[in-house]
């Protein structure tokens, strides 16, 4: 075995959906502000007792199911979020212990809205390496824990969700190489921080950044799979904004993909969002089997990620 594969893919979120109507009842907003600037819809909100931990472990188990596998065929653990509020217990020991996962390697990765993509590299390079057989790779974040819920800007935003794959051994690579950096002197333009935690974020500066300076990364990232854009199925990119997710995917030049579109009906939910996104188009039968498609996250600490995978 000398490369690795997303052997299935699953995802959840909580029941309550939030609407651009019932926002508009709490702050200074309408349908028609929220849809003309940033495309959304819907979202859906976890209750009070819904951890991330518990979002996270739906969707693990969904794409466990999908696989075939039980916990016991995991060896790797690693759970992309920002919104974990405990540092210990981490999220990922806790997932594996809601799932019954004997004895695995344990670990949270932080790159925010990059952070599945990042955490997805992490499973490739360690299978590639037999440091792991399988692992489950899950995004997950209740950034709605995070939000001022008085800040128009930012609480028509977002969302909460997870979403997982399974990464297993293979005779062939079916995860590309990954392609990653940082601009980390702009980090301070996507936060989270404070007491308690809120999130923020430049809006222009990060459009910008976005929709400029990341469609040649992302065409990079589909060279160094020894592909163009024009031989992409899929396109699924953070799912930050619609009005980011439309002129950025147009500028790769992915002419024959279906470009993923959940923010409309999930917002942003950070490192669950492609994932998520994934997951759904998969299951929509959107893609097909063997189909290759590019993640590519981006977001907080100015941080990216992508790489080209084989659909399931």
């Amino acid at each position: 075995m000398n490369g690795s594969r997303i052997a299935a893919v699953g995802h959840y979120q909580p029941a309550k959906v939030l609407t651009n109507e019932d926002l508009a009842g709490m702050v200074d907003t309408s349908d028609e502000w929220i849809r003309s600037r940033v495309g959304i819809r819907t979202r859906h909100v976890a209750g009070p007792d819904e951890p991330v931990d518990e979002l996270a472990a739906h969707a693990a188990a969904k794409a466990l199911a999908a696989a075939g596998l039980t916990p016991g065929d995991i060896d790797l653990v690693l759970v992309a979020t920002s919104t974990a509020v405990d540092r210990s217990p981490n999220m990922a020991a806790r997932v594996a212990a809601r799932l019954g996962v004997p004895s695995p390697a344990a670990m949270d990765v932080n790159v925010v809205c990059a952070g599945f993509t990042h955490a997805l590299a992490t499973a490739d390079h360690a299978v590639r390496a037999g440091a792991a057989t399988r692992a489950l790779v899950i995004g997950a974040d209740k950034m709605t824990d995070v939000t001022d819920w008085t800040d128009r800007t930012t609480c028509v935003l977002v969302g909460d969700g997870a979403g997982a794959a399974v990464v297993e051994a293979s005779d062939e690579g079916g995860i590309g190489p990954v392609l990653w950096g940082s601009v980390p002197e702009m980090g301070h333009a996507v936060r989270i921080e404070g007491t308690p935690a809120r999130f923020a974020q430049e809006g222009q500066s990060v459009y910008r950044w976005a929709t400029t300076q990341l469609p040649p990364i992302a065409r990079k990232a589909c060279e160094r799979a020894g592909l163009a854009p024009q031989d992409l199925a899929g396109v699924v990119l953070h799912q930050a904004n619609l009005r980011i997710i439309e002129p950025l995917a147009e500028k790769i030049g992915a002419v024959n993909a279906v470009v993923a579109r959940d923010v409309t009906e999930s917002g942003n939910t950070s490192a669950a969002s492609i994932p998520l996104a994934f997951s759904k188009l998969v299951e929509r039968g959107e893609i097909r089997s063997g189909d290759p498609v590019l993640l590519f996250g981006f977001g907080g600490n100015l941080s990216y990620a992508g790489q080209v995978v084989r659909c399931p």
